[in-house]
């Protein structure tokens, strides 16, 4: 039953898009993968909050920001997913507290606290994706995490209920963000905005360290081509990248998918004709040749959702290749 049947007044009308067999394709980084049953595109977190209530309590859902760590089985998702970025999603500024929307590109919200004359927020323009997925799992680089910042976060559960809660109300770790007590209630919790702390100083300063950071990333990950970012998270006291390039898989190849010859720690799709078969083949691929060689369980930082296809090409996807 949903609040327009225990209340008997008729919802708002809904101001977001809602589109069906939708290919998530165009809304993932790698370009890849097979279609959601529904896509829903919210005005604003009120919007999504009716949109929610009318959903079965049942329902799966993927929340789904610039798509920059997910991969979307060739079978598709069955369920609904939340797409939250938006170009027109807010932020705003309070003296050094700066409110974004989960939607807000990270990148966006590093720029928008330098101009204010914060620093301190820098590290975000290295970080491909949204506000709302920085805080799902602690994004970071240079030195530098998502939740050291945070002041307090906004929730949204399966149920339409809007909530503020503090870092308190999470543990936090490295590329690890849970609920306290989420198992027990079986409470389903996403973001959909934060407020964060930066210290007032030098915004020209901050301006030329995003920019030395934006050429760092231009210069070492192949940002040319469809990819997820890191694909997997550093083991304690080294480096994905570093063990990955050790077993000589710079290059390898499963289909479509490949290993970069420029970063190690990224597989990119050329031309996109990787199926999402070939790039989650790739994954496990690595991580046995890893841990064959050094003992080392890499584990990853992107998520798979949603189902293998019935049928999948043979060829290349089985046995693998390395380009010349």
């Amino acid at each position: 039953m949903n609040m327009a049947e225990l209340t008997g007044l008729a919802p708002p009308p809904l101001r977001g898009r809602l589109l069906f067999d939708e290919a998530m394709s165009r809304h993932v980084s790698w370009r890849a993968g097979g279609v959601a049953d529904r896509l829903y595109i919210p005005a604003d977190a009120e919007d999504l909050a009716v949109f929610l209530r009318g959903l079965a309590p049942r329902e799966a859902l993927c929340f789904v920001g610039l798509g920059s760590n997910l991969l979307v089985r060739d079978g598709g998702f069955r369920g609904t997913v939340i797409l939250t970025h938006s170009s027109h999603a807010q932020i705003r500024a309070e003296g050094a507290l700066m409110h974004a929307s989960a939607g807000a590109a990270c990148p966006k919200l590093a720029r928008f606290a330098a101009l204010r004359q914060l620093e301190g927020a820098e590290f975000l323009a290295g970080i491909p994706g949204t506000v709302g997925g920085a805080l799902a799992m602690n994004a970071g680089c240079y030195g530098s995490q998502t939740w050291e910042f945070v002041r307090s976060a906004n929730t949204i559960d399966r149920f339409g209920a809007l909530r503020e809660r503090s870092p308190a109300d999470f543990d936090i770790g490295y590329r690890h963000v849970v609920l306290r007590g989420a198992a027990i209630l079986g409470e389903d919790e996403w973001f959909v905005g934060a407020s964060f702390t930066f210290t007032p100083g030098d915004g020209a300063r901050a301006r030329r360290r995003i920019r030395e950071l934006l050429a760092q990333r231009i210069a070492t990950q192949p940002l040319g081509l469809p990819n997820a970012g890191s694909v997997f998270r550093n083991p304690a006291g080294d480096y994905a990248a570093r063990l990955i390039e050790a077993c000589d898989l710079k290059g390898f190849s499963i289909g479509g998918a490949r290993v970069s010859e420029k970063h190690a720690n990224f597989i990119v799709n050329p031309g996109g004709k990787a199926l999402a078969a070939d790039i989650e083949a790739l994954i496990v691929h690595i991580r046995g040749a890893v841990r064959a060689k050094f003992g080392v369980e890499l584990v990853p930082e992107v998520r798979i959702i949603g189902q293998a296809a019935a049928q999948v090409p043979q060829g290349d996807a089985a046995a693998g290749e390395r380009r010349s």
